[in-house]
């Protein structure tokens, strides 16, 4: 049965003994999936249901090009029979990985969801497949796959209309000298994003003297310790926007982004990194720090991740880095969402380390 609609997108609504009515026959791309306009699937796994039937029904929409978002009114339920959602949502509060708790609004925060996924189906369905092949890869791996799909994105209709939409706006003045400050004292590197007149946004510029640095930190032992930071009100917004559509063709873009990485490079030394973060984390001030072994943050810091309303997904190492710390489900509501969590939430979900307000200088974070 129809649950929701947007347009000429379906979302199914089912429990799992009729879903796997539904689709047990066989499937293709006629049955489900982006292509036919139905890029969720939801299951109300509410009021029961048999493991091994749950089991069958991630087995078959493993490959499909759709999302699988299971829903518990009943608060959370263990077990393996949800290990092969994309998504899974819950009453109540503090529930364990992999559910993200809704409280009492479990039926807006699928609504809110389900919107956004159907206002960006194709990436969004990119995302949950990537995240899905993720789980079996290397750090690097995974890094280069999101490259091959952010790239495959960018040819996409939901990117250009919002390239259009942003045609008008005025670029700013791009940087002159170095945006990245680098420090050494005895065994401990400091890293610090120079660019506050823009919050640090992520562009070549900053990805190339990263890239630099961590480099430097791999081919010499006797660092002992990499300090990441950034200046002025945030640690970093995210991809600076006036580079976007501005590379080159998209493969030449992916050989650009795999061998200039700066997640691949932080990745190689993340055991002595650790990475202080405040204000708005937005894209790539979020995917980087989660490589690094330990993120310290301010208890006022929010995290973002906005590409999947761009018509894109992270591409700053985020569907490789992110998972590692908060597992493949929440990363996937996190990027689905568009929607921004708190330092709490960061906390309780692994994302970052700890809240810790006296790493941080008031100055510092105002300028």
């Amino acid at each position: 049965m129809g649950w929701g609609q947007a347009g000429a997108l379906m979302t199914v609504l089912r429990s799992p003994s009729e879903l796997l009515s539904f689709i047990a026959g066989g499937l293709d791309d006629t049955a489900l999936g982006v292509v036919v306009g139905s890029p969720a699937v939801v299951v109300d796994l509410s009021n029961g249901f048999e493991i091994q039937d749950m089991l069958r029904i991630t087995k078959l929409l493993s490959t499909m090009p759709v999302v699988l978002i299971g829903i518990s009114h009943s608060g959370p339920i263990d077990g393996s029979a949800i290990v092969g959602l994309d998504v899974a949502l819950c009453s109540g509060v503090d529930a364990s990985s992999p559910w993200v708790s809704c409280g009492n609004e479990l039926d807006e925060t699928l609504s809110a969801l389900i919107a956004a996924i159907e206002a960006s189906p194709e990436a969004s369905v990119a995302l949950g497949q990537l995240l899905r092949v993720g789980e079996q890869s290397s750090a690097s791996e995974a890094v280069i796959a999101e490259s091959w799909v952010y790239s495959l994105l960018q040819g996409g209709d939901t990117y250009s209309r919002w390239l259009e939409s942003r045609s008008t706006r005025t670029l700013r003045p791009r940087p002159d000298n170095s945006v990245v400050i680098v420090r050494r004292s005895e065994d401990v590197l400091s890293i610090t994003l120079d660019r506050p007149e823009v919050h640090n946004a992520y562009g070549t510029r900053m990805r190339d003297e990263l890239v630099e640095a961590f480099r430097l930190v791999d081919a010499d032992p006797t660092i002992a310790k990499v300090m990441l930071r950034g200046t002025g009100p945030s640690f970093c917004s995210g991809g600076d926007l006036d580079e976007f559509g501005t590379a080159p063709a998209p493969v030449m873009a992916h050989s650009v982004r795999t061998s200039r990485n700066a997640g691949i490079a932080l990745a190689a030394i993340a055991d002595r990194v650790e990475v202080v973060v405040h204000g708005n984390c937005v894209g790539a001030g979020v995917e980087l720090p989660a490589f690094a072994s330990r993120v310290v943050a301010h208890s006022r810091t929010s995290f973002l991740l906005p590409e999947i309303a761009m018509g894109l997904v992270p591409g700053a190492g985020g569907t490789s880095s992110i998972p590692r710390r908060i597992g493949r489900h929440r990363t996937a509501y996190f990027g689905l969402s568009g929607l921004p969590i708190t330092a709490q939430t960061a906390l309780s979900w692994g994302l970052i380390d700890a809240i810790d307000n006296s790493r941080f200088e008031t100055a510092e974070m105002a300028r």
